[in-house]
């Protein structure tokens, strides 16, 4: 981050409060929208006063590997040049809302564990405390020079009793948000509607068994939307958690997809009304909190765009630990999306073998972010999408410096993966290899007719019979080369 920020900052700050100021009712309490340099710039009484809620923690720099500082970068570097482009344009890193200010460590099984100074609020004010959260969350974007940011629209701001005042309040939210970012730089990577906490989603929102939920669901979603078209998002993202059965025995399989379809049609339509100019964003997960999700992994639910004929408006935003879910790698769904043109954005994270659920933790894997980057690489990188961290602390982890650590840690892991990719691609071993695997195909008259379409099964048995049998020729695949030398890759 350029050294002339915090100056601009405050500048951007106070000849913006008025405008933030001048919304109506409680709105006024996002006065003061700054960050600590911003303090003490409201004059009319309004609330909102900033207090800074990391004080031990300093802005992060690079200090390169050899450093023994935790606070610090060791393989990040935001503009060093790698590949063509700056590091921070390939990983385009974004943090994740929900698990950052949100998440409480409380689990199934225990309360929560977080006491989080943004959370301590005296009651009674839901928005005003959404606007405290809003401010520590940009103080810490600032701090880890992190560019993007991505939110569900209930985590951001408070779901009140009526529908109206819910959206009223998110635009209170948003008005906030929208200052922070201008004096800041950061920007939304991907917004989404939060369609699976409220009981009135027990069944499902899209595929609900009950129209008036549908139609609820239709309306949260058009506000998420144009909120993040307000705030200068790209992407929209869906996460059906609801969207699947528990039981085929009360499912209507057929209705259920169809009316999923039908949601995800209206909003590709209010896409291009609203003129939001990114993809609308599937994310693949097998189950959980449903039984079975009907957007399983990438082969299911680019089938299921395929079908429905939404593939022209849709990509998919995969995200690492749901691969895991539904017993694969994250570098399989990122090849299998990246293949059909799908790959939109990437979900960081990873999961833990031993668990059955999704764990949510932050990539520490430098094998599995090499050939995560391998992928991104091949397509040339991920903008509009990026990579967000959806990924939270250990339910143990309690000091507000695991907070930065954990982001740190990822950010760490992810650089040094481009870093390998990058050498990797560079050098051409594996590629050299893979092409001389499949060189049939590309050298022999045989293999170019077939892949051409001019031979049927008939010429291929005259083939067949006037040939040797070919296991005698068969080269080997060679696994084990192929890991050795992806080994020497991986540092």
């Amino acid at each position: 981050m350029r050294s002339n920020f915090r100056p601009l900052l405050v500048l951007t700050l106070l000849l913006a409060v008025a405008g933030v100021a001048a919304a109506p009712a409680s709105a006024g309490a996002a006065c003061d929208v700054g960050l600590p340099d911003a303090a003490s710039t409201c004059k009319t009484g309004l609330r909102g006063a900033w207090e800074e809620l990391f004080p031990s923690i300093g802005r992060i720099q690079y200090e390169g590997p050899d450093s023994d500082t935790p606070l610090a970068f060791h393989y990040y570097n935001a503009e060093e040049v790698v590949h063509g482009k700056p590091m921070r344009e390939w990983l385009r890193f974004s943090m994740a809302y929900w698990h950052t200010i949100r998440a409480d460590g409380s689990d199934p099984f225990g309360a929560a564990t977080k006491r989080w100074p943004w959370e301590q609020h005296p009651a009674g004010d839901d928005v005003e405390l959404a606007f405290r959260r809003m401010r520590a969350f940009f103080e810490l974007l600032d701090k880890l020079g992190v560019d993007f940011w991505c939110f569900h629209d209930r985590d951001i701001a408070p779901e009140l009793p009526t529908l109206a005042d819910t959206n009223a309040a998110l635009d209170q939210v948003v008005a906030l948000a929208k200052e922070l970012q201008a004096a800041s730089g950061k920007r939304v990577l991907w917004g989404t509607a939060q369609l699976f906490k409220h009981p009135r989603y027990m069944h499902g929102a899209a595929t609900s068994p009950n129209a008036t939920v549908f139609a609820h669901a239709a309306a949260q979603v058009k506000k998420a939307m144009e909120a993040t078209k307000e705030l200068g998002g790209e992407n929209f993202v869906f996460w059906g958690g609801r969207e699947g059965y528990q039981t085929l025995l009360n499912t209507d399989l057929a209705l259920e997809q169809h009316n999923l379809a039908r949601f995800l049609r209206m909003a590709a339509d209010y896409k291009r009304k609203l003129g939001l100019p990114g993809p609308l964003l599937l994310e693949p997960k097998p189950q959980e909190p449903a039984k079975h999700q009907y957007d399983f992994d990438v082969s299911t639910t680019a089938a299921f765009l395929l079908r429905h004929g939404l593939d022209k408006d849709f990509k998919l935003n995969i995200e690492c630990n749901h691969a895991t879910l539904a017993g694969h790698s994250c570098y399989h769904e990122l090849e299998t999306a990246a293949m059909l043109g799908l790959l939109g954005s990437i979900d960081a994270n990873s999961g833990d073998p031993q668990t059955g659920w999704d764990t949510d933790q932050f990539p520490t894997d430098i094998r599995e972010t090499t050939l995560m980057m391998l992928t991104v690489l091949r397509q040339g990188g991920l903008a509009p999408g990026g990579l967000n961290f959806d990924a939270k602390l250990r339910r143990e982890s309690t000091a507000i410096e695991d907070l930065v650590l954990a982001h740190i840690s990822g950010m760490d892991a992810m650089a040094r993966g481009l870093r390998n990719a990058a050498r990797l691609l560079e050098d051409g071993v594996l590629e050299r290899m893979r092409a001389q695997r499949y060189s049939s195909w590309r050298d022999t008259q045989l293999g170019r007719d077939i892949t051409a379409g001019k031979v049927g099964l008939e010429d291929l048995e005259r083939v067949a019979l006037a040939q040797p049998e070919p296991f005698d020729s068969l080269p080997s695949g060679q696994q084990e080369l192929y890991e050795i030398q992806l080994s020497r890759y991986v540092r």
